[in-house]
């Protein structure tokens, strides 16, 4: 006799949980503090003193580009907007993903209500690297993140007024958004999220975070 229709439909349901939840997608299992394959370039920083907290450095181009994460790094990407520009980073973060094989996941907010529980949820998931992607994060950022300090985050293409240790920025004259009522240290310009520099925020970030260098400003404005 044949299955009804609602438990087939049931049955087909779990089988793509599991999919989705297989053992190589798996973020319950412990495994090993993630480490950068490769070193830094010249000029990037000055090698004999270490950037101050909140402080801005101008990294020489493609200085960043030897840097790699170690296998099985767990990022996830939380991006609010459809504007040209999150499209752009958003697009930038999928393409080094799946260049660099990195364990991503995308968590999307519902509505303005819904940008703090967001960040919970994805705190929630104690991923290596949490990467935020639109302006109207930056303000429940700044909420939430003082009081995370062992979780790490990358805001690509905005900044927080008064970051933490744990929160590094990529910016550049035409992003530089920190906040409302805050407005941006550069005159806002769309059309400065070019897909090369993009490309380049979120490589540049993720080596700054990987070699210990955080809760700084990485200004790309030579790209």
């Amino acid at each position: 006799m044949r299955p009804p229709l609602r438990a087939v439909a049931m049955l087909a349901a779990a089988a793509a949980l599991v999919t989705g939840c297989s053992s190589g997608d798996d973020w319950s299992r412990p495994h090993a503090k993630p480490s950068a394959i490769g070193t830094l370039g010249p000029g990037f920083v000055d090698p004999s003193a270490k950037p101050a907290p909140e402080a801005t450095v101008t990294p020489r181009p493609g200085s960043w580009d030897g840097v790699h994460p170690s296998k099985d790094f767990r990022v996830v990407l939380l991006t609010s907007g459809d504007d040209s520009p999150t499209k752009a980073l958003v697009k930038a973060v999928e393409d080094w993903a799946k260049e660099e094989d990195v364990n991503l996941r995308t968590v999307v907010p519902h509505d303005a209500h819904d940008f703090i529980p967001s960040i919970t949820r994805v705190l929630d998931m104690s991923p290596d690297l949490i990467v935020s992607a639109g302006n109207d994060l930056i303000d429940p950022l700044a909420t939430v993140t003082p009081s995370h300090l062992s979780q790490q985050f990358l805001v690509v293409g905005a900044e927080l007024a008064e970051p933490t240790h744990n929160v590094t920025s990529v910016d550049w004259n035409g992003a530089s958004f920190r906040g409302e009522g805050l407005g941006a240290s550069s005159t806002y310009d769309p059309d400065s999220f070019t897909a090369q520099r993009c490309a380049a925020a979120i490589r540049a970030g993720v080596a700054a975070v990987l070699n210990d260098l955080t809760g700084i400003v990485v200004w790309l404005d030579q790209v």
